[in-house]
């Protein structure tokens, strides 16, 4: 087989893969808008739950994942992002950052329900924040911390050394160099950590259901310490836990938390490509 043929052969197989691979997230898309557009309206979206949950809307399950979304990008961004610059550009290759960088990637691949547990024990109990808002933020910004530090490192490894060089020939000190040369070319990759990491915290259930998630909550929270709805678990709870519910509320439910996360996801990858085509490499 010549070189030529076994090219277009590995392309036609890797197209197969990919279409194998998004045919089913087509279809559980398109299953799961015309099981829940039905439920959609003005109300759904404002509104408080009432009659068990069975009537109403999801407002507060809809404000709580939007809160604890922003609580996580504030818990583990800054801090994510300040690890990934000391491991690319100060931190010696020894045995010590090898074994963070390690870490890292084991912490990457622990199950939700792990971090959940340590959010219990740590901040609900031993910080004494109880089930609050507070308490879930810093359990799901710990867990989004390995996935942004990761992406973020390689991105700013990613840039051309050539740019460290010339900025600090002509003056500029490290901290000059990072900050004006290297970050602004990291930050396409940054925002896809980023953009990783907050999509699965706005999904996750098990987190939210050890440290903030509440079944019903009448009023909406009014400070940190407050618990919340949240969408994760509200869907598990008007799946599992409430008899006769319509299958259209849970369906619609569902579709609104996938709209939260795509709408997340299509910001940050609008910002992300804009930052791309100004790049000059």
């Amino acid at each position: 087989m010549s070189r030529q043929q076994t090219q277009r052969l590995a392309v036609i197989l890797i197209t197969a893969v990919a279409v194998l691979v998004f045919i089913p997230v087509l279809l559980v898309i398109f299953y799961l808008i015309a099981s829940g557009i039905g439920a959609i309206n003005w109300e759904f979206l404002t509104a408080m739950p009432r009659n068990g949950m069975k009537e109403g809307g999801i407002m507060p399950a809809i404000l709580g994942t939007l809160i604890l979304t922003f609580g996580t990008a504030i818990v583990s961004m800054p801090v994510s992002i300040l690890a990934a610059i000391y491991l690319a550009e100060y931190a010696k290759d020894n045995r010590l950052t090898r074994t963070i960088r390690m870490a890292i990637v084991n912490l990457a691949g622990i199950p939700s329900i792990v971090y959940g547990l340590f959010g219990l024990g740590a901040f609900v109990l031993a910080a004494g924040f109880g089930t609050s808002i507070l308490a879930g933020a810093l359990t799901l910004g710990i867990m989004t911390m390995p996935v942004v530090i990761s992406t973020a490192e390689e991105a700013i490894n990613a840039v051309p050394q050539q740019f460290r060089t010339v900025s600090q020939s002509l003056g500029a000190t490290k901290w000059q160099t990072i900050r004006h040369q290297v970050l602004p070319h990291a930050l396409p990759g940054i925002l896809t950590g980023m953009i990783l990491g907050l999509s699965r915290a706005a999904g996750e259930t098990a987190p939210i259901l050890f440290t903030v998630a509440a079944f019903y909550v009448p009023t909406l929270p009014s400070s940190v310490f407050d618990q919340t709805m949240a969408l994760p678990y509200h869907l598990y709870v008007i799946s599992t836990q409430v008899p006769g519910m319509p299958l259209s509320i849970q369906y619609g439910t569902a579709l609104v938390l996938l709209m939260i996360t795509l709408t997340l996801t299509l910001l940050a990858t609008g910002v992300r490509t804009s930052v791309r085509r100004r790049r000059d490499w």
